[in-house]
């Protein structure tokens, strides 16, 4: 699979049909610290009806470390300059967490370039206070440590209760904890900063007219329900859903149920 170079950063990317345009397009996004791999079961699920693509962010999995361009806005030009790399007008956009700042900020942004929004697991606002001395702390011990001694700890902020209790996915758990361990200090730290100084967009958020369709987990403590239920009464028209027995990453807990979500609010869009 490809890499790009855009806005001075090589982008590492996966395109599911790059040679029919003819398909409608969905973009995936993904969370702080994760990569295209958070979507492997949406792709598999959509690439039949339409063109799938998902990046990797700077600094995260296959994407280039770059000294700077980690805050939000500097990713959302990334993802409208791989748009406008491989001539992509209009396109379905699906982010999570980190992913879904991005998509806010396209909505509000670049609305000529979305045909419908999808925001799992996100804030329209700031990082809570509440919560930055624990990320700063994880935050210094990545960059110092690496991975493996705090990937333990970062699990429970990304996986809901049903996921990690659950004996029968011990090894999809394992899984999921190698490549969290796999992320470069340095590029994790920077990523990592760029979430927690993050501006919050919520009083620009009436500004979105484009569909959109809000998931949340019913056990996501990163960003539990009410983050999830502010979005969608600043949003005009959108829709709220919450996926049963998922965490912080519900495309990989509950794929199932986030797919049918997906399918039914895309068809509702044509």
């Amino acid at each position: 699979m490809p890499h790009i170079q855009l806005n001075n950063a090589n982008i590492y990317y996966e395109d599911s049909a790059p040679d029919q345009r003819h398909k409608p397009v969905i973009i995936f996004a993904h969370g702080l610290l994760w990569s295209t791999r958070m979507y492997d079961e949406q792709v598999a699920y959509f690439k039949k009806n339409y063109r799938c693509i998902a990046l990797d962010f700077r600094g995260q999995g296959q994407s280039q470390i770059t000294k700077d361009g980690y805050d939000m806005d500097s990713l959302t030009d990334d993802v409208i300059a791989l748009m406008d790399a491989l001539a992509i007008q209009k396109c379905n956009f699906v982010g999570l967490s980190m992913g879904g700042f991005v998509g806010q900020r396209i909505a509000i942004t670049h609305p000529e370039r979305l045909l419908s929004l999808v925001l799992l697991e996100t804030s329209g606002d700031a990082e809570d206070p509440d919560n930055i001395p624990k990320y700063a702390k994880l935050m210094t011990a990545m960059r110092w440590l690496g991975m493996k001694p705090v990937s333990k700890k970062i699990m429970p902020i990304m996986f809901g209760s049903t996921f990690l209790t659950d004996k029968s996915r011990r090894s999809q758990y394992k899984q999921w904890q190698k490549m969290l361990e796999g992320n470069h200090k340095i590029g994790a730290t920077k990523a990592t900063k760029g979430v927690i100084e993050r501006a919050g967009v919520y009083q620009q958020l009436g500004k979105i007219n484009t569909p959109t369709l809000i998931i949340v987990g019913d056990e996501d403590m990163a960003t539990p329900y009410p983050k999830a239920e502010r979005i969608h009464f600043a949003i005009a028209g959108s829709k709220l859903a919450v996926v049963k027995g998922a965490g912080h990453t519900a495309t990989v807990e509950q794929p199932q149920q986030v797919n049918n979500l997906i399918s039914k609010f895309l068809g509702s869009c044509l």
